[in-house]
């Protein structure tokens, strides 16, 4: 078993604030099988789209500051303008990184990215409203860029293939190499292993590119849900997953989680493990899906507003 689900059913069956309600997944799972929700297929509208060495590097770019778009309290959301059409969030940064491609800025050059600018990124994200961790976001973009400087010859598609068609390698590397995508923390004196942007990266890799060359993988089907704060939302409100009183009134009022903290963790952990449960219980209704595409599939319900009905849970960190 993947390290990261092995961990997430341990924290699953002893956590204190997050459970599993056992007989929604059921429901759950049983509504999914028979929807017509389709499986989300590779959005190609809001990514940038080249040879597929470019495209490995635009999307490694992108998945290394891919997290935390909700603005603090009191502050508006940040959006971005592009084609007469307003995006925030996760599209507004994957068309922010397009739009800059197309205007020449060389996002996907190694040694650009290790001597970027503040001042140059945020001109690159530039829009209304606050995107935190500008500087968190700098940070990763130098490791990044000096990481594939001198190991990878500057290039993300030798990273991609030193994994030798193994999604699960590429996240171990992507793990061991930069500590932005370290994803994991302390439960009850374990470790715990998240690796959500890591094992996006693989994903969508394998999405972008039709599962052919670069992304290409074996065990494309072992990675596990990318456990963020949308995918939470969306199984509380089903009733899938169901809070403490304690950790309810925190999430309701939006107060922050520590990161590493025993509730952010169960809550990420019984993220992980619910979907890989849904995956088991849609297998047994006939409809076999991999926990990535039932990530996907929640992750563009947690989009309409009828899954916002309970806020979401905040927590500071460059990893979601």
């Amino acid at each position: 078993m993947f390290k990261v689900l092995e961990t997430a059913k341990r924290v699953a069956e002893k956590s204190r604030h997050v459970q599993i309600d056992h007989s929604a997944l059921k429901r759950f799972s049983h509504e999914l099988a028979i929807s017509r929700h389709p499986l989300p297929t590779w959005d190609a509208e809001h990514h940038f789209q080249g040879e597929e060495e470019e495209t490995a590097a635009y999307l490694l770019v992108v998945d290394t500051i891919n997290f935390c778009f909700w603005p603090p309290n009191g502050e508006e959301k940040w959006e971005i303008s592009y084609r007469g059409k307003t995006y925030s969030g996760y599209y507004g940064l994957s068309v922010s990184l397009k739009k800059a491609l197309e205007s020449k800025i060389p996002l996907t050059e190694a040694s650009f990215l290790a001597s970027l600018t503040l001042k140059q990124l945020r001109k690159v994200l530039a829009g209304t409203g606050v995107l935190q961790l500008m500087e968190g976001r700098l940070s990763n973009l130098h490791e990044l860029g000096r990481v594939l400087t001198d190991k990878y010859e500057g290039q993300a598609s030798e990273l991609v293939s030193a994994s030798r068609g193994s999604a699960i390698k590429l996240v171990r590397m992507l793990a061991a190499d930069l500590s932005s995508f370290r994803d994991q923390a302390i439960y009850h004196g374990q470790e715990v292993f998240f690796y959500k942007r890591a094992q996006l990266f693989a994903a969508d890799l394998h999405g972008a590119l039709g599962g052919k060359g670069l992304g290409s993988f074996s065990d494309i089907r072992q990675l596990t849900a990318f456990a963020d704060y949308k995918l939470p939302q969306v199984l509380r409100h089903v009733a899938v997953l169901e809070y403490a009183p304690s950790l309810a009134e925190k999430v309701e009022r939006m107060l922050l989680l520590g990161p590493g903290s025993e509730e952010e963790v169960e809550i990420r952990s019984n993220t992980i493990w619910a979907v890989e449960l849904i995956r088991q219980e849609m297998k047994r209704s006939g409809k076999e899906v991999t926990a990535s595409e039932i990530d996907w599939l929640l992750w563009n319900l947690g989009q309409d507003d009828r899954f916002r009905a309970k806020p979401y849970h905040r927590t500071i960190s460059i990893f979601y």
